[in-house]
């Protein structure tokens, strides 16, 4: 069976299987693949001649811009023809850091047709950022605006600059490829385990680790999300995420296309809960993901004055609390449902449309995802580390860290992946979220690296010891803390707004400090620090309500107000 064949077979097989959970996971196998390309071999298949609308993005001033499949198919084979013409080859790796704009999509599809492997950037990183991603993920192509052709302008080398938006001198720009005549040269034939997408996620080192995906493991292992979320062909689809995360290519990419509906996006400046209900009813929205920290904001409005056309909503990121699907239940008729997944794989575990839910729960595996959970020792259990079976690997699972053979190997062992998270699963079989096996945690559905902001922390003259841990907060989950041990001077307000302001300085906006605690710091005989204990004394204030007497927030320093990013 031809690769592409065996494709719409297993996506057909999953469309038709939404209503019988049980059945969908005892029978579905993941297509066997050998040359293929999603872009070319399905998308613009699926787009030839199709005048339905593909990608809708809206914003706040009034903009409207709409494409079809057949459009976009159109415009991202001419901008693979212009990349082609700057010098980009297959395997060749493109730093792709843009904000919702049509160029976006356009160089992804461009892109995956040319063989080059996506390196996707978050607009918010710092230069420092940037710089690290250059030299260990090999940069030879950049596509960015003028914003991040200014921050780029820093970082020296011998790489495509090519730039979106107003000319930027010694940078090409992106509209010359609008014009560009499709080439004549055949497309480079691509197997379906060649990389596409290497994404820089945070660890519990200072550096991020570099994941690294096929032209299978997300096209095609986005299946299962597609059947999680329970798209529709001629769905309206909106997911509430910026560029350069994974939960971007999740469901602003490959979930909705797959199935045949429409990219919906809305761009503002600062969220506003009010104007997007306004915006999910106008626009007729039928399918909706949002992070818990968006879903929050939501439920603090009247949800009954926005008449939505909603038929799915789903939430990943993080637990999403049982007041919060109540209140949309109540107002909507409708049923939030929690998923999981990671950078690393696709949606692993949910609650699919039709299914029974219980509040709290992630729900349980998803077709093609056999999920164990791991003692200390490896053992199967009832609360454990979330475990990915390898006899086979899932398809949506990731090759490996690139260049990292031990942190890989940390995680698949035994015939397991291990996903670092731990879980518990009841007599139904539905999974609870407990917490990271590790100290990574996140903050308004970004991952936060204790040890990377330690590390900017001990770098002020005044540190001489830091602990980031999770602070619980009722709007974004958690914030990061800082319990800070000084250097030859006393706590003070002015010692605590200058650290504020030095980590700003050095830190990309969503990953800052944003309390911070002069403390002593508890560790273990050999002298390292028990973050669990100030993890444990932090949840314990907050239920009291309590603050330390040398305990500052961002919030305490009216000089150090700015346009939040998160």
């Amino acid at each position: 069976m031809r690769s592409i064949d065996a494709f719409l077979q297993a996506r057909d097989q999953l469309i038709a299987l939404r209503a019988d959970h049980e059945r969908a996971v005892r029978e579905f196998r993941w297509p066997e693949l050998d040359r293929f390309n999603w872009a070319s071999d399905y998308f613009d298949a699926y787009a030839a001649g199709n005048d339905r609308v593909a990608l809708r993005i809206v914003d706040e001033q009034g903009g409207d811009t709409q494409l079809t499949f057949a459009q976009l198919a159109r415009r991202s084979s001419r901008i693979a023809s212009f990349l082609r013409r700057q010098g980009a080859r297959r395997g060749d790796r493109l730093l792709l850091m843009l904000p919702n704009v049509v160029p976006l999509w356009e160089a992804i599809l461009a892109c995956m047709k040319l063989g080059l492997v996506i390196v996707p950037s978050t607009t918010l990183l710092s230069t420092e950022d940037l710089r690290d991603r250059f030299e260990r993920g090999r940069i030879r192509h950049v596509i960015t605006d003028d914003d991040g052709a200014d921050r780029l302008g820093a970082i020296p080398g011998d790489y495509t600059r090519i730039v979106v938006g107003p000319g930027v001198p010694g940078w090409t720009g992106y509209d010359a490829g609008s014009d560009a005549a499709p080439d004549a040269e055949a497309e480079p034939e691509c197997h379906s385990t060649d990389p596409l997408l290497l994404y820089f996620t945070s660890g519990t080192t200072a550096r991020p680790k570099l994941v690294l995906h096929t032209h299978q493991s997300y096209p095609v292992g986005h299946l299962s999300t597609m059947y999680w979320i329970g798209l529709r062909e001629g769905d309206v689809h909106l997911n509430i995420s910026s560029p350069g995360w994974a939960k971007h290519a999740w469901s602003n990419v490959f979930a909705p296309w797959t199935a045949g509906a429409t990219v919906f996006v809305y761009n503002y400046l600062r969220f506003d809960a009010v104007r997007m209900l306004d915006i999910i009813a106008r626009y007729q929205v039928t399918t909706l993901c949002a992070p818990p920290t968006v879903w929050r904001m939501l439920v603090g409005e009247d949800l009954t004055a926005f008449p939505v056309r909603l038929r799915e909503a789903v939430s990943a990121g993080e637990p999403l609390n049982p007041e919060v699907i109540e209140r949309v239940r109540r107002a909507w008729n409708l049923t939030v449902r929690d998923g999981y997944g990671q950078t690393e794989t696709t949606a692993q575990i949910g609650n699919p449309p039709g299914q029974p839910v219980k509040d709290g729960s992630m729900g349980r595996p998803l077709p093609g995802y056999r999920v164990a959970l791991l003692d200390p020792d490896g053992n199967e259990t009832e609360e454990g580390e979330i475990s990915l079976r390898l006899d086979p690997p899932p398809l949506g699972l990731m090759s490996g860290y690139l260049d990292d053979g031990y942190r890989t190997g940390s995680v698949f062992r035994s015939g397991y992946y291990r996903t670092g998270d731990v879980a518990r699963r009841d007599e139904d079989g539905y999974i609870t979220y407990v917490g990271r096996a590790d100290d990574v945690f996140k903050s308004s559905d970004y991952r936060i690296s204790p040890f990377e902001l330690e590390s900017v922390l001990v770098e002020h003259s005044r540190v001489a010891e830091a602990a980031v841990v999770p602070s619980p907060d009722p709007l974004r989950l958690s914030v990061p803390k800082a319990f800070v041990v000084l250097r030859g001077v006393e706590p003070s307000r002015e010692v605590a707004l200058d650290i504020f302001r030095f980590v700003r300085s050095r830190l990309s906006p969503f990953k800052r400090v944003r309390r911070l605690e002069f403390a002593g710091l508890p560790k273990t005989i050999s002298g390292k620090i028990r973050r669990v204990e100030l993890r444990s004394l932090e949840s314990q204030r907050a239920g009291r309500g309590a603050r330390a007497a040398h305990e500052y927030w961002e919030e305490d320093f009216p000089e150090l107000r700015a346009p939040s990013a998160s």
